[in-house]
């Protein structure tokens, strides 16, 4: 005789019935290891993304060797921010849609930071994602819209955190990478013997930045690429995605229209990830800048067919946002009892002087008042004149550079305030201690490129005198300083326990 099929239904219902009571267990532990506090407690999080688009037009954006007013916007700039907590350690990382973010602007708004929600400055990593359709950091004093700019990006880097600060709650972390190399390509080359061009100071470099598509003068890239797509993934207690960091080594796309502010493919990155991971409407995903300072997205042995305006923004942005999925799949489960930490150095660095020689041939360029002279020079000759004479008059010796290591679990990020090539990402990241780490470039300051000693005998944009403003073995003291203090907090907040509670990722990823 068949059984009732009450019985079925009962069997369902108990299922259900232990299920909500796991669930309810699992979000009870996470609360109760938050209450215990100090070492007990387990990771919190808050993210957060604030609009910092220019309010009034025209305003000034030089990404490139001449005048670029923009008339309007095309997309909007943010300030994004995550928030983690753990215990008595809270750290705040904020990437910001500006061509650059110079350190006094970064000073000035981790000090407001600090005073409204209790960060201290030496725990905020701050780092612009070096969009060339979009201001700089703007000024204190000079054009009104430069001054009005900067209180708009102030502003929004203060409300980024603060509201971040503020929206803190159970959740757990998690790491993934997928490669992505197909969009990324080193703009350093060796020509063929006869093919290079004079540079701005009247003489030949071993390689050249950007040198066009023609397989008649291209030998080979100069350097290496950073394929990766590098991810940290925040979820709550739910668990649901709270937040995304993404990090790839790719200067920026490019082909946007002059005039028209763009976020670029950072901005469209953070526009589809939502969609990608079924992200409510207070996800934040960023994608910050790596090490990238000879990298750009230009197929030097392939022509390209033409693209319209932000077509390839898109295209980049997409196979980004795709590459991040994948890699955000791949997280077997994310963790709450992770160890959190954070060191800060500040570092002296001996500005470049010009010789005598150069200064002389400098001077001598910008003296010359005949225009069919001054048609004859080398490209960009009197730019760099005038970077020499300027660097000869400098009166400070030394700059002082921020440098930022920040350790969350298994998963690091070194902060360098320059352009920092390739090499020196790989490096990095070859030597550090942790399972995974990411190098962020345009962070805490903006001071030019950072070539290695080997790539400055090779010449080229990148290290000529005024686009490099520090001394030529810069890059050794900064990796220098930054695995010392990798290291400094793997032994500080080394884990002695378990893994604490684990949420399962395959959970939410329907």
């Amino acid at each position: 005789m068949s059984k009732p099929r009450g019985d079925g239904v009962m069997r369902f219902v108990s299922h259900c019935i232990i299920a909500v009571l796991v669930a309810i267990s699992l979000a009870t532990a996470f609360e109760r290891r938050l209450a215990l506090g100090g070492e007990a407690a387990s990771l919190r999080a808050g993210a957060a993304a604030v609009d910092i688009t220019p309010r009034d037009f025209p305003v000034n954006m030089p990404g490139g060797f001449s005048a670029n007013p923009a008339d309007g916007a095309h997309d909007p700039l943010h300030a994004r921010a995550i928030v983690l907590s753990r215990g008595n350690e809270t750290v705040a990382i904020v990437v910001v849609d500006t061509l650059g973010l110079s350190r006094e602007t970064a000073d000035e708004a981790k000090a407001a930071i600090e005073r409204r929600c209790g960060i201290a400055p030496q725990r905020i990593l701050m780092c612009a994602t070096h969009t060339h359709s979009a201001p700089p950091s703007g000024a204190k004093s000079g054009p009104p819209e430069a001054v009005a700019y900067r209180k708009i990006l102030i502003d929004g880097l203060v409300e980024a955190v603060s509201q971040a600060h503020a929206a803190l709650r159970p959740a757990a972390v998690g790491y993934g990478i997928h490669p992505l190399p197909e969009e990324v390509f080193n703009r350093r080359w060796y020509l063929k013997p006869g093919k290079m061009p004079p540079n701005p100071f009247g003489r030949l470099d071993a390689v050249k930045m950007n040198p066009g598509t023609s397989p008649d003068i291209l030998d080979r890239p100069a350097g290496p690429t950073d394929p990766d797509v590098t991810i940290l993934s925040v979820q709550d207690a739910r668990p649901k995605p709270l937040a995304l960091l993404a990090n790839y080594a790719l200067h920026y796309v490019g082909g946007t229209p002059r005039g028209k502010v763009s976020a670029d493919y950072f901005g469209e990155f953070a526009r589809l990830m939502p969609s990608r991971l079924h992200g409510d409407e207070k996800f934040v995903a960023m994608m910050s800048n790596g090490a990238s300072g000879d990298i750009n997205n230009i197929p030097f042995l392939v022509t390209r067919p033409p693209r319209e305006p932000f077509e390839q923004v898109r295209i980049v942005a997409q196979k980004a946002a795709d590459a991040a999925w994948y890699a955000w799949r791949s997280i077997e489960s994310h963790q709450s009892d992770v160890a959190l930490g954070m060191v800060e150095r500040e570092i002296e660095l001996r500005y470049r002087r010009p010789t005598a020689e150069e200064l002389a041939a400098a001077k001598a360029v910008l003296a010359i008042t005949d225009p069919n002279e001054r048609e004859k020079l080398p490209r960009l000759a009197e730019n760099y004149a005038r970077n020499t004479v300027a660097a000869a008059e400098r009166t400070e010796e030394t700059v002082k550079v921020v440098l930022q290591a920040i350790r969350i679990g298994d998963f690091a990020i070194c902060a360098i305030p320059f352009e920092v090539f390739c090499e020196i990402g790989l490096d990095l990241k070859k030597r550090s201690p942790f399972a995974r780490t990411i190098v962020i470039s345009h962070a805490n300051g903006s001071n030019g490129y950072l070539p290695t000693p080997e790539q400055h005998r090779l010449g080229g944009y990148e290290t000529w005198l005024g686009t490099c403003r520090v001394q030529e073995d810069a890059s050794v003291i900064i990796t220098t300083e930054l695995i010392e203090m990798l290291v400094e907090l793997n032994n500080k907040t080394a884990s002695t326990g378990p893994t604490g509670l684990n949420i399962p990722s395959k959970e939410s990823k329907q």
